[in-house]
């Protein structure tokens, strides 16, 4: 079995996706030989499931190019085990996997007479998880996520953008793939705009036109933080579209526990704590939550602590909201209203503990 196990990773480093294929399935056959079938039947479930696609990124190494700015127009996403579920609201995540499970029953649908396109809109505020999403449905089939950021197709010749705009249609339909058009209002914008050029229309139907020759084979996913920039001629093109929102309670709770699993945070074994700092975070994005936690674990890092707190965490939260102290007084009642103790507050902020109990008689 070493021989195959060498040709497996030969295979691998070179990007021979047929080699390391035969030669795996040849190992399994030797495994239930020698009576290993519980590794056998392991590595031959990775092989049969469909999620698992053995994609070289050989086979888009030639992207297409901006010719004005001779910069590549998309982005490449391989999906692997290592990627995490969303952390969503229940109806979300149910609304996505029924997505998932449409495209990998295509076949079915497609047999029982119904059309079935697999396109996807997403909307919702900056930061709510639109790009997560659609890196979870590329490792969740398996296909490769080609991103495009339609604000970087837009050229100051509007010819061109049209031009652009189908070699990014033409690139994706030759691979089985995820198309993710990112800024999506940016060119799909209405078409009755009375600011805009008519050149503009026609790189709105040109985009039209791409959008309903897109491959079936392949999954098709925009993303926009201004839907109502969008032609309603758009909105008819997908066959499914989620509004993500803002985390509730339950979510950030989720996010903190998540973010904070490599580093001890005392607020986690404290329910009363957890509870306060979630309420704090309430109104900012999934990206807003990430943000504040992994600049309190580098404060922490940074100053040898090696730890976090609760306090740590509402310093941050208050400064990216505000940007500034705006006043000790704002600052330390901020504080107290979430959880933290006269005496945390003293120890941690420098401020004396006759201040802060002075500051605590006056808010009563």
């Amino acid at each position: 079995m070493y021989t195959e196990i060498v040709k497996i990773i030969e295979g691998g480093i070179v990007g021979d996706k047929e080699k390391v294929y035969n030669y795996t399935k040849v190992l399994v056959e030797k495994l239930e030989k020698s009576g290993d079938a519980s590794l056998a039947k392991k590595i031959q479930s990775i092989l049969s499931n469909k999620r698992t696609r053995m994609v070289s990124l050989d086979e888009f190494s030639t992207k297409p190019v901006d010719n004005e700015s001779r910069l590549d127009m998309v982005d490449i996403f391989i999906p692997d085990k290592s990627f995490e579920d969303p952390i969503l609201k229940n109806y979300i995540h149910e609304e996505i996997d029924e997505f998932i499970h449409s495209y990998e029953q295509r076949d079915v649908i497609l047999r029982a007479g119904i059309d079935n396109v697999s396109s996807l809109l997403l909307y919702g505020p900056p930061g709510c998880g639109k790009t997560t999403v659609a890196k979870f449905i590329s490792y969740k089939t398996g296909l490769p996520l080609v991103t495009v950021r339609l604000d970087g197709l837009v050229s100051s010749l509007l010819g061109s953008t049209a031009k652009n705009i189908r070699k990014i249609f033409d690139y994706a339909s030759k691979r089985e793939c995820i198309l993710f058009l990112d800024e999506f209002d940016v060119v799909a914008k209405l078409r009755d705009d009375k600011h805009e050029l008519g050149e503009l229309k026609r790189v709105v139907n040109s985009l039209l036109q791409n959008i309903d020759d897109f491959s079936n084979n392949s999954i098709m996913i925009a993303a926009t933080n201004h839907h109502e920039l969008l032609d309603p001629a758009v909105w008819r093109r997908f066959s499914k579209i989620v509004k993500l929102e803002k985390p509730n309670k339950e979510e950030i709770i989720q996010l903190i526990k998540l973010y904070t699993k490599n580093i001890k945070c005392s607020a986690i074994e404290n329910i009363k704590k957890l509870d306060l700092l979630a309420a704090a975070f309430e109104g900012v994005s999934h990206g807003d939550v990430k943000t504040v936690v992994n600049n309190s674990i580098k404060k922490s890092l940074i100053n040898n602590k090696y730890g976090i707190h609760n306090w740590d965490m509402l310093g941050e939260l208050y400064l990216y909201r505000n940007h500034r102290i705006i006043s000790e007084k704002d600052f330390i009642i901020y504080l107290l209203h979430y959880g933290v103790t006269q005496k945390e507050v003293s120890d941690n902020y420098n401020y004396s503990l006759r201040k802060v109990r002075d500051i605590t008689k006056s808010t009563e």
